[in-house]
């Protein structure tokens, strides 16, 4: 107990939105030269993947989006306050803020006036201004169509449920919180990981009800996993043509093309999706040079290159190098030649996923982070499903024998 409450004393320190601390605050900062940082990120660097065939992974290609959602929601958690201002530190919470903002009286916009329990959509998109800015309860989530189309089919999934906006909310962000723990957790970290966190609580990770904060190693590290699994390319609808997520499926404006989620997800009667990329610690060239529209102005063109800013987020938030993670906790670290004066910690968690996982999940460091802090955030939470209801199962129909996200994805 001593050792979790000296972590979320450690968290006190707000950054951005919400509170942050590290997650192993007896190891010390990796020390690394930043020009080293920039040509391993950089266009033909060893975080390039120069290849386009052949580095299919066994889970379908829309799990890392569903996991960005995931991490859009940890960050945009509101507590309202005199004015409408916002606590500049507030608790982590998975509880679909990204959907309901300050619900239908602070944010009546995103709300049906006819009906205001409901969302009001535009077809397939959400409602925009007459300059084409989403009215959307998180305006990340409109950074790409696949995002999107994840945001607009969870806003009809709450439609559906044709209840009280109250009692839609709870009964959406229960059903969401059981699949992250129950279909997200399992296919990203292995059963029997999560399992051994549901049953023995987090090693590392376990603040007390209403007091957690976002792990550093988590934020800038283990869940920044899911840039190693874009695609080169994605097929948006059947027999369509194959195109990469940047820029050509860049939003921020009217989707120029149509999301079929089938396509990205296994959908029931329906043929299997794209697979997402292996991890390997390589990035998808969409993602090594991505568009202005995305990064803004950048001082140098290396930051052009989402690896190059994984890379540097790690050094400038003062994280331990992998090898030192994995002995802390036990494990024999896997081999990085590449950097023998240790290994950045996002770069080891991709390394470590494909030499011990064949790159289909996360290995043992990487997974008991993301594992550990995913339903530590659930069990400090006071309204989540794990906190007032640890043994409740979803009351949704599902098309095969357990509940998962496509239960909620399809109309």
């Amino acid at each position: 107990m001593d050792h979790c409450l000296s972590l979320v004393r450690a968290a006190d320190r707000p950054i951005g939105t919400a509170r942050y601390g590290h997650m192993f605050p007896s190891l010390d900062p990796l020390k690394i030269d930043s020009s080293a940082l920039l040509r391993a990120g950089d266009v033909g660097g060893m975080c390039d993947a120069l290849t386009v065939e052949g580095d299919d992974a066994t889970e379908a290609a829309g799990w890392p989006f569903f996991g960005q959602l995931i991490a859009h929601d940890i960050t945009a958690d509101r507590s309202p306050i005199s004015g409408g201002a916002l606590r500049n530190a507030r608790a982590p919470l998975l509880n679909l803020e990204i959907l309901y903002a300050d619900g239908p009286i602070g944010s009546p916009f995103l709300f049906d006036v006819a009906d205001p329990d409901r969302f009001l959509l535009a077809g397939s998109d959400v409602p925009r201004n007459q300059q084409g800015v989403a009215l959307i309860g998180d305006p990340r989530n409109d950074v790409h169509l696949i995002s999107l189309a994840l945001h607009v089919a969870l806003l009809r999934a709450h439609n559906r449920l044709g209840l009280s906006f109250e009692e839609a909310r709870v009964q959406l962000t229960w059903h969401y919180q059981w699949v992250i723990v129950h279909d997200f957790l399992p296919r990203l970290v292995g059963p029997a990981l999560v399992s051994s966190v549901l049953a023995e609580g987090g090693r590392w990770y376990a603040p007390a009800l209403s007091e957690a904060f976002i792990p550093l190693e988590f934020a800038d590290a283990a869940y920044r996993y899911g840039h190693g699994q874009v695609r080169h390319s994605y097929r948006l609808v059947d027999g369509g043509p194959a195109r990469p997520l940047f820029p050509d499926l860049a939003g921020f404006g009217p989707p120029a093309h149509r999301v079929d989620l089938a396509q990205l997800f296994d959908m029931p009667g329906r043929p299997p999706a794209q697979r997402a990329k292996r991890l390997d610690g390589r990035l998808a060239a969409s993602l090594i040079g991505l568009p202005a529209r995305v990064t803004g102005e950048v001082s140098e063109a290396a930051y052009r290159s989402l690896a190059v800013r994984d890379l540097v987020r790690g050094e400038n938030t003062g994280l331990p190098s992998g090898e030192a993670v994995a002995a802390l906790m036990g494990e024999t670290p896997v081999p990085s030649p590449a950097w023998p004066a240790g290994t950045p910690l996002w770069f080891y968690i991709l390394e470590e996923a494909a030499q011990l996982c064949d790159g289909n999940r996360l290995g043992p460091v990487g997974g008991r982070i993301v594992a550990e802090v995913l339903i530590g955030l659930l069990r400090a939470d006071p309204a989540s499903y794990l906190t007032l209801e640890p043994d409740w199962q979803p009351t949704l129909p599902a098309a095969g024998p357990v509940f998962g996200l496509t239960d909620l994805l399809g109309d």
